[in-house]
């Protein structure tokens, strides 16, 4: 017989502008849940962290260092980000306002509240492939999370981000020898072969083990600008 602790319990349900995002507490873990597909949750985080440590460790040594975070998620990024003084401005994409509002003032507030206080930080409220395409701001570091890896996306319309018209817009945010780092679930040798087809150079896949299932990896790649 289930417990309480095997039921999920949903906190927050919202519908916004591209479709359903779920808050929920199942067990000792919150979870995001976007249009009945699971994201992310607080059972572990080292892969989200691993995603910003991986981006700074590819720099080249440049001091203090502006950060892209596309993806707020459940905030591990974020606040790994804002606990390195080693980072400069840390920008954060967000389309959905419920997640940004679940952190401001709600259960994930736990995880960001320090890194929001933080006077590097700031939260953009936006979709990040519009971000990328109109923003005239540059970054030394661009670190994707949005989706569940380039083949596996929340959207159909995230799907343009991992092709070569995409990747040259996040060339387009990035300084001279920057560096782009893509979250993903699974390996993806497709998309290896887009971002070097796409001019980015030293590309190269990360595994991470994390507690749970197969390795997370993170794609790691050198602006071409």
């Amino acid at each position: 017989m289930p417990t309480s602790n095997d039921i999920p319990q949903v906190l927050d349900r919202r519908e916004g502008p591209h479709g359903e995002v779920v808050l929920r507490r199942h067990g000792g873990r919150l979870e995001i849940i976007a249009n009945g597909c699971f994201l992310m949750d607080t059972s572990d985080g080292r892969s989200e962290r691993r995603l910003v440590d991986a981006a700074l460790e590819t720099l080249d040594g440049r001091a203090h260092p502006d950060v892209l975070i596309g993806g707020l998620g459940v905030g591990f990024s974020l606040a790994h980000a804002a606990a390195d003084p080693r980072w400069g401005r840390i920008t954060v994409v967000e389309r959905e306002r419920a997640i940004v509002e679940w952190h401001r003032d709600g259960p994930l507030s736990a995880i960001s509240a320090r890194a929001l206080t933080d006077p590097r930080a700031n939260i953009v409220e936006a979709d990040l492939v519009a971000y990328v395409n109109e923003t005239s701001d540059t970054f030394d570091a661009l670190c994707l999370d949005i989706d569940n890896g380039p083949d596996w996306t929340v959207t159909e319309g995230n799907g343009n981000l991992y092709r070569e018209a995409g990747l040259a817009s996040c060339a387009r945010v990035l300084r001279p020898g920057g560096v782009l780092a893509v979250w993903s679930a699974q390996p993806s040798s497709e998309f290896e072969g887009t971002l070097r087809n796409a001019g980015f150079q030293q590309v190269r896949t990360e595994e991470i083990p994390v507690a749970r299932g197969v390795p997370d990896v993170v794609h790691l790649a050198i602006s071409p600008g």
